[in-house]
């Protein structure tokens, strides 16, 4: 999944780049060995994951990489995917708070 997109992955992929949001963010992120990060703003060092069907089956991996990222001073904000879909305004006004 690291080159290809889902939809809700396109979808707030198209609000957070170019600097809308003030701030660079980069996707598909390697971080700390074999994890992905969906989208990173390096210079706030926060984290954003958009959260399908496979992250169901494995929240409590999905836990306890976050707790490894935020050890490292990242800040990780999960979004379901169905929630970035249908409520894209809510979940960007959410990033933007984080920042």
């Amino acid at each position: 999944m690291r080159y290809a997109l889902t939809p809700s992955e396109q979808l707030l992929w198209s609000r957070l780049s170019g600097r809308k949001l003030g701030v660079v963010f980069r996707r598909q992120v390697p971080l700390l060995g074999r994890s992905i990060a969906d989208f990173l703003a390096p210079s706030r060092r926060l984290v954003v994951e958009v959260d399908g069907a496979y992250h169901y089956e494995r929240r409590r991996a999905d836990t306890a990489r976050d707790a490894v990222l935020e050890r490292a001073g990242y800040r990780v904000l999960r979004f379901d995917a169905q929630m970035v879909a249908l409520e894209i305004e809510l979940v960007v006004a959410r990033v933007r708070a984080e920042l």
